[in-house]
């Protein structure tokens, strides 16, 4: 059943008004998906987006259409819009790909590793460990940090098109991906991810593209156990 709100999940910025509108919008509503802020079945008020950013109906309906047409939205037979529901075989399908495409860009990063991005993932590595053994509101903080991580990571393999790849899978799957973060589970209080980007950091430092790329696998297959386990354990679809 698709729960409906018009509840916006984080406070959005007032966009600017310069030509850049258009994607400072995309960008927004992006990162409600792609941090889980906006939750399967979740239906979007275009008109409470709009009003949250400061900006006329247009660049939202615009905004939304596109992300529509990536299949990180959907618009439903009474015409609203709302973040799909993914079922189990889906997110199967979308995390044997992760494995692939992101454990790809992890190996071509490797090649490209400066002391400056070492740096920046270790200090939001132990930002995410911090957030993470706070819990409660900062874990809303933990899901923004563990995105920025990553996605740190994949920028580093300069490919432009693998990133967009990653993005359309993040978009999809951001929804469901951060289930355990929002809901403070064992694997957060254990920090299990701080543990595995640790491995994958110390990869990278060393050059070691397959130990990176084994470490970001661990991290990914250990996400999707848990999920797996606790938010499908009662459907098969």
């Amino acid at each position: 059943m698709k729960k409906e709100t018009n509840t916006m999940p984080i406070p959005l910025k007032p966009a600017p008004r310069p030509e850049t509108l258009g994607a400072n919008v995309l960008g927004q509503i992006k990162e409600l998906l792609l941090t889980g802020q906006s939750q399967p079945g979740e239906s979007l008020s275009l008109r409470s987006l709009a009003e949250a950013m400061g900006v006329s109906m247009m660049p939202v309906r615009e905004a939304v259409y596109q992300l529509v047409a990536d299949q990180a939205l959907e618009v439903t037979p009474n015409r609203s819009v709302c973040v799909p529901v993914m079922t189990a075989k889906q997110f199967e399908e979308i995390t044997k790909i992760r494995l692939h495409v992101e454990g790809y860009a992890v190996e071509q990063a490797a090649q490209h590793v400066t002391p400056a991005l070492l740096c920046d993932l270790r200090e939001l590595n132990d930002a995410l460990s911090m957030r993470m053994g706070e819990g409660g509101d900062s874990l809303a903080q933990a899901i923004l940090l563990n995105k920025s991580l990553h996605f740190q990571v994949y920028e580093a393999a300069g490919m432009p098109m693998l990133l967009k790849i990653i993005e359309i899978l993040w978009l999809r799957i951001g929804p469901v991906l951060n289930y355990d973060l929002r809901v403070g589970s064992e694997r957060t209080r254990d920090r299990i991810a701080v543990n595995h980007h640790a491995h994958m950091i110390d990869a990278l430092e060393a050059g070691d593209a397959v130990g990176a790329r084994d470490a970001l696998w661990q991290d990914i297959q250990s996400a999707y156990r848990h999920i797996m386990a606790k938010q499908y354990a009662r459907t098969d679809v």
